[in-house]
């Protein structure tokens, strides 16, 4: 759910440069004071969606190597995550999962130590906004922005984002209905639910592509 910042932006100073290198926040950090920022209309890129694409590619390996090693006949797909490195969102994190665990069937997401973990969540000060990052090789993680969590609606930031772990792209031109418009209906918008459209492809990506994903990972 990334946004475009006005260079009031660059106010933030040291901690901000400091997170876009990548440095950790330690997680007793609490929101530090933020420049008010401008948001202008976003429309996303393509790597942006490569990226996104990568993220539930590797979350979905993860889930597939665990499940070959450890077979069970459950019929949903259980996504653990690690909310230990973003404190200050830990009730929105929470809440997300709830919204989408009662909106899909075919995958549950439900909490976890950083050793058993598919991916984690992070929080800090980023000028690029909230986003969803992954090396591709399982070790993805969630990170939460203080500013633009401060200035949207923090649950839609958080499940929008979640929404990527589950293999959806941005839209960011749909309404306020749809929850992977992200930002682009503007900060009056609060619905954290994914629209039906939303979660029907959900159902069908964790249908279809952990069966795919069983078969590499069973191969090994």
């Amino acid at each position: 759910m990334r946004t475009s910042v006005s260079r009031s932006a660059l106010a933030l100073g040291l901690s901000l440069g400091l997170a876009a290198l990548g440095a950790a926040v330690p997680a007793s950090a609490a929101p530090a004071p933020q420049a008010a920022t401008t948001v202008s209309g976003y429309t996303g890129s393509a790597a942006e969606s490569k990226d996104n694409q990568a993220f539930f590619e590797a979350v979905l390996k993860s889930v597939a190597e665990k499940r070959a090693a450890n077979p069970t006949s459950a019929a949903a797909v259980t996504v653990v995550y690690n909310a230990s490195g973003a404190p200050t969102f830990s009730a929105q994190i929470a809440r997300s999962a709830q919204i989408w665990n009662s909106a899909v069937t075919n995958v549950k997401l439900q909490a976890g130590t950083a050793s058993n973990a598919n991916f984690s969540y992070r929080e800090g000060n980023d000028s690029r906004g909230s986003y969803a990052s992954t090396n591709g090789h399982g070790s993805g993680y969630v990170f939460l922005d203080y500013a633009q969590n401060q200035q949207y609606d923090s649950t839609r930031v958080t499940a929008h984002e979640t929404g990527h772990v589950l293999g959806l792209p941005d839209h960011y031109s749909g309404p306020c209905s749809e929850l992977m418009s992200g930002g682009g209906p503007g900060t009056s918008c609060t619905n954290s639910t994914p629209n039906a459209a939303e979660r029907a492809r959900v159902n069908q990506l964790w249908a279809n592509g952990l069966a795919a994903a069983m078969e590499k990972a069973l191969a090994k």
